[in-house]
This record gives structure tokens, sequence and C-alpha cells, in this order.
């Protein structure tokens, strides 16, 4: 018996599919998404938040959610039409700013309260994952926020497989984490973590 064929999708194969429509992945009408985002913004606890990165912004499905909890949001994708899209989204926010960044990369700023990585620690390479983490552990501040969320099925095109990814991902950060928040659902998972 053969095995699937596994063809990783690429920065550029992102690009195509923000190109071809808006909402390649209907994260802002469909129903579990709503769930999952909903459950993101819980696992970043309450109140209002001085800084928040968000990296993987895909359309700014999530950015709009955030930016409502954040003095400051600075969201990062990159793919430039799914930036452009960010912008869109964010476009009644001025404390929301969207950049273009290929991870990993230097992030945009320097310290942040809470960041947020959905939909995307899987379709990184090992070490540009692990790279990825060590720049992530050198902007939380004391206190922190990290909140991750991933699907929990198997894609033909994500790099790594995604049993694991948040765990893989807690490690390569080599801070002291503590998880405070988890939700499942039987496609993803969100957990939310203090420094």
């Amino acid at each position: 018996m053969k095995s699937a064929h596994r063809q990783a999708i690429d920065l550029a194969g992102f690009e195509a599919k923000f190109r071809a429509g808006p909402d390649p992945w209907h994260t802002f009408t469909a129903r579990d998404e709503a769930i999952k985002r909903q459950r993101i913004l819980r696992a970043l606890g309450h109140g209002p938040m001085a800084r928040i990165l968000e990296l993987g912004s895909g359309n700014g499905s999530n950015s709009q959610a955030l930016a409502r909890r954040a003095l400051k949001l600075q969201a990062c994708d990159g793919s430039p039409s799914a930036t452009r899209l960010t912008r869109d989204a964010l476009a009644d926010a001025p404390h929301a700013h969207a950049w273009q960044i290929a991870l990993p990369a230097r992030l945009p700023g320097t310290r942040y309260e809470a960041v947020v990585i959905a939909e995307l620690l899987y379709y990184l390479e090992p070490r540009a994952m692990q790279r990825l983490a060590r720049d992530v552990a050198t902007v939380l501040t004391p206190g922190a926020r990290l909140v991750l969320a991933h699907h929990q099925i198997e894609f033909p095109d994500n790099t790594q497989r995604t049993a694991g990814i948040h765990t893989r991902f807690i490690h390569a950060l080599d801070r002291p984490l503590k998880r405070v928040r988890t939700f499942r659902a039987q496609r993803w998972r969100v957990d939310g973590y203090r420094l």
C-alpha cells in the first residue's frame, strides 16, 4: 500500500491561495472558526492588554478580535496578499498594524504582553520553528500570555505533523511557561500559557 504523497505548502502557495480569494479557509464565516476565535480570546485571559503580537494573521479574521483586546496590535504574515487583507480587516483600528514578515525573521517589536500563533507552526520546518520559538521567547514580558491554536488533524500540505506541535514549540521556547487554559474541539486545540 502506497503512502500518500506529501507536498508541503510554501509561502508562494499561501500567496496563491490568498490571491485567488480573500477567505480560502472560510475563517470569517465558518461557525467552527468563530468558536475557535472565541477560545483564543478566552485563552488570553481577562481585560485589555497593552501589546499583542499575532503571528500568521492570514486574512485578519482573528486580528479584528485581537485588536479589540489590545492597546497596540502587531499582526504579521509572510504573504503580501494576506498582509493586505489583514490591513483591510484592521482599517477601523488605528492602534493595530499589519506587517509582512516571512517567519522566522526579526519580530516587529521588542516586548509583548501576549503572543498569539494560530495555524502556522506545522507549516514551518523544524529548525525554522525552533528559531521562531527563540525569537518569541525574547519578546515575552514577565507574566505574558502565549496562545497557540492549531488543527489536530493531519493535512497533506503541512511540513510537520500536527500531533504534538504545541508541545514541540513550548519545548523549543526554553522558558518557564505554565499552561493555564486548554480548549479542544474535534478538529483543533487552543492552549493558553503564562510566562
